[in-house]
Parts: C-alpha cells; structure tokens; sequence
C-alpha cells in the first residue's frame, strides 16, 4: 500500500542539548528534501519524535506522545520515532506502538528522506546502524541559527558509568574532525549566531592529531562575528590542565562549567563506575576557581543508587555545600534495561529517593539564590535571546548563563550592557546601562 508523501513535517524533541541539536538537523535535512514546518495550530503530515532514554519516565513521554498524535476524525500523520528510544528498541518500538510508522536511531537520521520514500511505498523501516560519525557527511549545510547555538563536535561515550545507557545507544566516543566543526562554526556565525555551546556525550573528550579541546575553543575564539563560547557536557576524567587554563586565558569562553559528579560518596561513585573521587573532582574545581575566580559551577546529581545509605547521601549534601553551586541537575536513579546497575541488589524504595531528591533539591536550590543575590550590583552584559512576557521586556543570558529580564529595544542576537538589579531563584533582573553609563 502506497501513501501520498509528506509535505510538512514537526519535531518533538525531548531530553539533553544533543537531541535539540539533533532536532534542528533533522528540521533542515527535512527543508532540503523539499518538505516545510507545519504552521503553528496546523497537523503535520510528518511528525518526528525524536527521544530520550537516560530515563524510564522520558521513554514512556515518548510513547504516550505517539498516542495523542491520532486525530479526531481517526486519521493520524507518518509517525517517525527517532533518538535514543528508537535506538534501544529497534524494531520492538513499532510493536509496542502500531502506530509508528518509521524508527531511525541517532547516528541514522541524514537517512531521513530515504526512509520517508520507503514509507510512502508501503514500508515500515528500522535503521538502527550506528556508523562512524559518517551522518554528518549527508547532513546539508547549516542555514539556520539562533542567537545560541549548539554545534555537535562529539558524540558517544567510553566510560560505562553503570547507571548509563548513553555507551549503547550512541556508541562509542569518536571526535568530529576540525575542519568541520569550525566550518559549521563559521556557517553557523554567519547565520546569525552569537555564541556557541559545544556539545558531546563527553565533549572535553573531543581530541584530533593530538589536538584536544582547549585547542578548539582558541581556534574557535579566532572566529570573526562569534563574540561566546560554552561546553557541554564535561566529564571530570577528561578535564585536563590545558582546558582548565583556557577558562582563564580565552576571553569569548564563557565563566560557566557544567562538571557532574553524579554523587559525593566516593563508595557509591566506584560503584557507579566513575574514574574521580569526591576529593579529586573538588581539586579539579579548585583549579578551575584558580583559574577564573568568577566562574559559575554546576553539576549533576543521582540519588537512590542501588545501595545508597543515609551517610552516603549526606556526603553528596556535604559536596553540594562545599561547591556551592550556581546551578546543578538531579534526579532518582531510574534503572535502564541492560546497564549493571538496573541488577544490583539493595534497589533502594521509591519513597526513599523521593525524599533524598527533595532535600538535596532544597540544598542546591538555596546556593542557587545565593549565587544570584551575590551577583545584583554587577555590570555585565546579556546576550538577549526572545521576547519576554511584558511588553518591551526581551530576555537574555549572563555570562553565567543566568536567565536576565531586561527592558530594551534590542533585538535577539544583541548583546547590551545591564547592571544586574535583582535576584529571582531562578532568574535575575537587569537595568540596561546607557552609553554615557556604560
């Protein structure tokens, strides 16, 4: 049975930075192939979900998603599952879910428009292949950029934490090579960018002929029109001196540092299968401290790992104080079918973790307010990003990433000079600085 071919198309994506970058090449693969977004409040005729699978909660969003896509007259669009969901389940996903027409994993999607003409002949493909990095050959040239941009420079990981899924479902770790991410750097900028975020499942692991990634960001700071840098996300084994002293020596690199340590009890971090210690991880962020003194820090956290005690909570508590983080993530540990971890006895109760979450949240969000409160009074400058809720109010981002409302005239893509006014817990208020001021 044949269908007509799609001509618009949405995406739905879910979970880290890496999907939303996946999320916008899938868009321009898509315009390329001739297909254009579907209008605001208008079905799709193609509609992409493109998935997460770090948690059970995100892989079961997704399926529930698939069941809402059926209209009312009982008609539904081509349904494409795409991401890591599509990539651990393979073919199963349109067991689970009739109603999914396609299934392409994340080293698949330049295979798009391929499999779109397989669909419309009647086909239900599967394309799972986990090929060296070679997608981004077929993907087209960027042409299209916010005022922050990702840009992918490495995918997979080798470290095999024992909670993760990350290793089976992209792959090993392999480097993007240079020339390409600093022409998709340079595309990128030239589309309008301002500043680009870095992005990999371990991005300071990025390393070509010798070249790791402090050489990358200096290249990079040599771009013309791109005026900031981040990274993310950092794995602490592979922080190395060099990257550590680019934070002070790189001028467009950005006083923020994602750097999760998942745990401060050094029992339940050798049981994760981290490489660091909680006294090794905090000598690598006195070094960072050393080396740009006003960085922002922040971090990820896991509570209730199989055999977690009340002292090894307490001893994350204790690190979260010690750092005192700007910003940080957290979350229960969810077990994944076929990591160690999802097999180990001393599984701790849900009511367990509920709790541990709620008082390791309450934590980190007061050194949040802290770090906020002690950041009125600075004259800084914002990158602006959209609109905000009230008329004549835009909203940017600080240099250390802190959300800022601002009244302004700028338009997305400015950076405007602000004196930081008032502190939110989740967000500060800045008063734009004039010239005369400035």
């Amino acid at each position: 049975m044949t269908t007509a071919s799609p001509k618009t198309f949405r995406i739905k994506s879910f979970g880290c930075q890496m999907n939303v970058y996946d999320g916008e090449r899938m868009a321009e693969l898509l315009d390329a192939s001739g297909m254009t977004s579907a209008p605001d409040g208008e079905d799709a005729d193609l509609v992409v979900l493109n998935t997460c699978h770090i948690r059970e909660k995100a892989a079961e969003k997704a399926y529930s998603e698939v069941g809402r896509l059926r209209r009312e007259d009982g008609s539904k669009p081509l349904v494409a599952l795409a991401g890591c969901v599509a990539q651990a389940e393979g073919a199963e996903a349109k067991r689970r879910s009739p109603m999914i027409d396609m299934v392409v994993g994340p080293q698949a999607y330049h295979r798009l428009a391929e499999m779109l003409a397989e669909a419309a002949r009647g086909a239900r493909p599967v394309d799972t292949d986990m090929p060296a990095i070679s997608k981004f050959d077929a993907l087209p040239p960027r042409r299209r950029a916010s005022p922050s941009s990702f840009l992918s420079v490495q995918e997979g990981c080798d470290k095999f934490c024992t909670y993760c899924v990350v290793p089976y479902t992209r792959g090993a770790e392999i480097s993007r090579p240079w020339k390409d991410i600093v022409a998709e750097a340079r595309a990128l900028v030239d589309c309008g960018a301002r500043e680009i975020v870095l992005l990999g499942q371990n991005v300071n692991a990025w390393s070509e002929g010798g070249r790791g990634l402090s050489d990358l960001i200096r290249a990079l700071a040599n771009t013309d029109g791109l005026e900031r840098i981040r990274y993310t996300t950092s794995h602490p084994a592979d922080m190395t001196d060099e990257l550590i002293a680019a934070h002070g020596e790189v001028g467009k690199l950005m006083p923020y540092l994602h750097l999760p340590v998942q745990s401060g009890s050094n029992r339940i971090l050798k049981a994760m299968n981290r490489s660091h210690t909680a006294e090794t991880y905090l000598a690598i962020l006195e070094k960072v401290r050393a080396a740009r003194p006003d960085v922002a820090l922040s971090g990820d956290f896991i509570v209730g790992f199989p055999g977690e005690t009340e002292e090894d909570f307490t001893a994350t508590l204790n690190l979260v104080d010690e750092v005192r983080y700007a910003s940080a993530y957290s979350f229960k540990y969810s077990a994944r079918p076929g990591t160690p971890a999802a097999t180990m006895e001393e599984q701790i109760a849900s009511e367990i973790m509920d709790d541990r979450l709620q008082r390791l949240q309450a934590r980190i969000n007061a050194h949040q307010a802290a770090f906020n409160r002690a950041s009125v009074g600075q004259e800084t400058e914002v990158l602006i990003e959209r609109k905000g809720k009230y008329r004549g109010q835009m909203i940017g981002r600080s240099p250390w990433l802190q959300s800022v409302h601002v009244e302004t005239e700028a338009a997305p893509g400015d950076i405007v000079p602000v004196t930081l006014t008032a502190a939110g817990p989740n967000s500060m208020t800045g008063a734009l600085r004039t010239a005369e001021a400035a």
